[in-house]
């Protein structure tokens, strides 16, 4: 008994027997035995076999209608179809039909971790190869330093690194290479003279040698405790008064102090300073009132140098008019001015002689 099939066109059909494979049928009209089982192929999707590839490659036309790809172990194949990235093929065989669509594959060596293949970077970011990709960012303002199995591979410069993941043990460690600052609060401590203050201090630091920073755990710990007593044995060879008049000179000691010590934390120190120097409030009491005392033994010595000065200016004058009577008149018609200016009505009597009447009221008569 035979039957009547067809196969439709960008289609093929694979003929089998009892289970076993006997030809490729390709487009058009057959007649085969009923017994016989047909399995119909798409050619526009990958050829996915019911039976071992190896067998069916057996047939010289399958294979030719096939496009073959072979991943060996540690390798991972990425399928483009028409130039487009498709997915990702693991070892073993794969097949696609020939004729309807473009294949091609970049094949990636995972023994190794170098990306050396012709890949674009956006593909290693697709979903379908993130359990095969390892990615390290490193920031515009950093350095990283990239460990092989825990040995020192090389410096990362500024970018996105992408490796091939595998067994290989791949660290990197980054720093931040820009001006840092640090900040040292309420440090209390006794001065020379015993006074309890407490201080503030800024510091702005950077990285000089990433490498020290790395092998020295924790350190801008390390940073903190240098600078820290640094400025506690500074402070403590200062009065309190000294203090308050070389707060930057204070500064560059404390640099100088560390200078060394913070090299070998690969760290270089920019600028030191004090911003507050606290005071307990009877200690600002204290200071208030010998700041005012101050004050006003200043203002009394001025005020005593004036008056000094304007005593001696009127006992000038009153000598030199005691020995120059002309001086003397004009230094008096000077004060009648000035008092006539200040007098809104003079009254007069009509008779007689009215310029002697005024000179009766701004002249005094000399007696004797």
């Amino acid at each position: 008994m035979i039957q009547r099939i067809r196969v439709e066109a960008y289609h093929k059909a694979l003929v089998f027997r009892n289970n076993r494979y006997v030809k490729m049928l390709n487009e058009g009209t057959y007649w085969i035995k009923a017994f016989n089982t047909l399995i119909h192929y798409d050619m526009t999707k990958p050829f996915v076999p019911t039976v071992d590839l190896d067998i069916l490659l057996q047939d010289k036309d399958l294979a030719d209608a096939l496009e073959v790809i072979d991943v060996l172990e540690n390798q991972l194949a990425l399928l483009f179809e028409n130039r487009l990235f498709k997915t990702v093929l693991t070892p073993g065989k794969h097949a696609f039909w020939k004729g309807i669509r473009e294949y091609t594959t970049i094949i990636a060596d995972l023994g190794k971790y170098e990306i050396t293949e012709p890949v674009n970077k956006a593909h290693l970011a697709r979903n379908e190869l993130q359990s095969y990709v390892r990615m390290f960012n490193v920031g515009a303002y950093e350095k990283g330093l990239l460990y092989i199995d825990g040995k020192f591979d090389r410096i990362l410069e500024p970018g996105i690194y992408h490796f091939w993941r595998n067994t290989t043990t791949m660290t990197v460690t980054t720093a931040d290479i820009r001006q840092l600052q640090m900040e040292i609060n309420g440090q209390e401590i006794l001065t020379k003279d015993k006074a309890n203050i407490r201080l503030n201090c800024s510091i702005q630091y950077k990285i000089a040698d990433i490498f020290k920073t790395v092998e020295n755990k924790d350190y801008e710990k390390q940073l903190y405790t240098l600078l820290q007593l640094a400025l506690r044995e500074q402070v403590a060879g200062y009065t309190l008064d000294e203090l308050l008049d070389k707060r930057e000179t204070l500064s560059t000691q404390v640099m100088s102090a560390v200078k060394e010590k913070t090299q070998s934390l690969g760290v270089a120190l920019l600028d030191c300073g004090i911003r507050d120097v606290i005071l307990p409030g009877d200690m600002k009491e204290i200071l208030n009132q010998v700041l005012m005392a101050e004050k006003k033994a200043q203002a009394n010595i001025i005020m005593r140098r004036e008056e000094t000065a304007s005593t001696r200016s009127l006992l000038n004058t009153a000598k030199l008019m005691e020995e120059n009577e002309m001086l003397f008149k004009l230094k008096e018609m000077e004060y009648v001015e000035k008092i006539a200016d200040k007098i809104s009505n003079i009254s007069v009597n009509g008779a007689g002689d009215i310029v002697g009447q005024l000179k009766q009221i701004f002249v005094p008569v000399k007696k004797g």
